[in-house]
């Protein structure tokens, strides 16, 4: 989802999933009862599965790639042509992989088999293996869906031989990563291997010719990123003694595979999209990229000491960014600045004093933010002057402590993205709510947009979440999880903050920042 900001901060985890499950195939009573013969209808090229179909499916195709999808989801819909588009290119390169699709509200009791929780969902199927399908973990456009399923049924990696098989691999791409190991028949190889799977940015190859190491100066097992850009190359040897380890090797890989510094835009914020590879982002928030170029340069100078603890990205406040700038709590007349991201903390700090922007004081503000010498600082609206006034009373990062930690109020508060279609769809709810017990002294029902305020205690990571601060001086906090409806809310207010067992359970949050294959509308 483009427009939310935390997927420009979040960096894409290469190689995270696990093997695909092995074993053969649950028996399926729907199998036995199809119709011999019986073939399984077609839309666009892609096949459409319910729950008599999806066993003979299974049986026909080796390799099974199955959309779940909602008929009104908007993110369905947007997927929809790419994966009608990737059907065809795996039709026209001879690809042994088949697409498919379920109609999600209307086969539920597959939808529960699968553990869906929200569409579209995508799981890839392997030999007929019904209780293992591996969660699809590739781009939502179609040459990243052929190339994700290319490199699941065919080789991640190309074995090398000689010097001209290399030097054809290097010439074929800008990133291109070879893995030297004197024995492939050694685990690291197949660690390698599952890497290359999922980095579908990169081009892999791997050998174990004594030559090939002499030509590029290797005497142990070593993972080579070639690029055509700064420094050219970048070794990982591979540890004696502990191996090859994933989550170390997909970390150097996309920390050297990027420019040292990094301009964004909607392209490089879906790449960074989805997992926290490196522990903080520094954003240089800048006038125009064609003006100031001597402090790219700065910047330029700065980052090789920092390499592997910051990934430099500079944003253009000219070029519609400005949810960036909404994020930080920025507008366009502060650039040129720099903010740094905490992205495991979503902590934010901006450097002290406004002196100018170098080499020099982009390294200081670094090892400041390391040391712990700098505090974060947190985003609040200011406190409208009517807060109180409406039913459902308006909460901020400045007076949420004040109110929600009163000691004689029991307050219920929805966290909410302005964005999010489950808070939209809640709202009348928590507005009938309010207006219920406004004349409730001792209860206040309070909402506070997430996005624009960050408060000290906790991070809100989906929505809506529901809080419930109860009166008291022992500060409790209580997730209320119960159906999202006026009857259900007084339930649980009249009952002190408490649900009958049998409460049904709330439907899933949507999350504020998604899985690396995008957005999905949650059940």
């Amino acid at each position: 989802m483009d427009g939310q900001l935390l997927p420009v901060l979040l960096l894409f985890l290469l190689g995270a999933s696990g093997l695909q499950g092995q074993g053969p195939e649950r028996p399926s009573e729907d199998l036995l009862e199809e119709t011999p013969g019986e073939e399984v209808p077609k839309e666009d090229g892609v096949l459409v599965l319910d729950h008599h179909t999806l066993g003979l499916a299974l049986q026909e195709y080796p390799a099974l790639l199955v959309e779940f999808f909602a008929p009104w989801c908007g993110h369905c819909k947007a997927l929809a042509p790419e994966y009608s588009k990737a059907a065809a290119l795996l039709a026209a390169e001879s690809v042994t992989a088949t697409l498919a699709k379920v109609d999600g509200p209307a086969e539920q009791e597959l939808t529960e088999e699968f553990g869906v929780t929200g569409y579209p969902t995508l799981k890839f199927f392997r030999d007929g293996n019904r209780t293992h399908p591996e969660e699809y973990t590739g781009p939502r456009e179609a040459k990243g869906i052929v190339e994700w399923l290319k490199r699941r049924v065919g080789s991640s990696a190309t074995r090398l031989e000689d010097e001209e098989s290399a030097q054809a691999l290097m010439d074929a791409g800008d990133v291109v990563v070879i893995g030297f190991f004197q024995d492939l028949e050694d685990e690291d190889v197949a660690t390698f291997l599952a890497l290359a799977r999922d980095a579908l940015d990169m081009t892999f190859g791997f050998t174990d010719q004594p030559k090939l190491f002499q030509k590029f100066g290797l005497t142990k097992d070593t993972v080579v990123l070639f690029k055509k850009f700064d420094e050219g190359r970048a070794d990982f040897p591979v540890d004696e003694e502990l191996g090859l380890d994933l989550g170390d090797l997909s970390r150097f890989l996309i920390t050297h595979s990027m420019l040292l510094v990094t301009e964004f835009s909607n392209q490089t914020s879906r790449r960074i999209f989805g997992a926290r590879i490196l522990n903080h982002l520094l954003l240089f928030v800048n006038q125009t990229l064609a003006s100031h170029r001597e402090l790219l340069e700065g910047f330029r100078e700065a980052a090789p000491p920092l390499r592997g603890q910051v990934l430099f990205v500079v944003v253009d406040v000219d070029a519609s960014n400005d949810h960036v700038l909404q994020y930080f709590g920025l507008k366009a007349e502060e650039a040129p600045t720099l903010r740094l991201v905490n992205i495991e903390t979503t902590k934010k700090y901006a450097p002290p004093g406004g002196g100018p922007i170098t080499s020099a004081s982009v390294a200081a503000f670094c090892q400041m933010v390391f040391s712990g010498k700098l505090k974060p600082y947190l985003l609040s609206q200011e406190v409208p002057p009517d807060w109180d006034q409406r039913p459902v009373k308006t909460l901020v990062g400045k007076n949420f402590e004040q109110v929600a930690f009163d000691e004689t109020k029991n307050v219920f508060v929805k966290f909410y993205a302005p964005w999010c279609s489950h808070c939209k769809e809640m709202a009348p709810a928590w507005e009938a709510l309010a207006e219920k017990y406004r004349d409730h002294e001792d209860i206040i029902i309070a909402e506070l947009d997430a996005t624009a305020n960050e408060l000290e205690a906790f991070t809100v990571s989906g929505f809506p979440r529901l809080l419930y601060f109860p009166a008291g001086r022992d500060r409790k906090m209580m997730e209320y999880k119960g159906n999202r409806d006026l009857e259900s809310f007084s339930k649980f207010l009249d009952s002190g903050g408490e649900l009958p067992a049998e409460a049904p359970t709330a439907p899933f949050q949507e999350p504020l920042a998604n899985s690396s294959v995008g957005p999905r509308e949650e059940l």
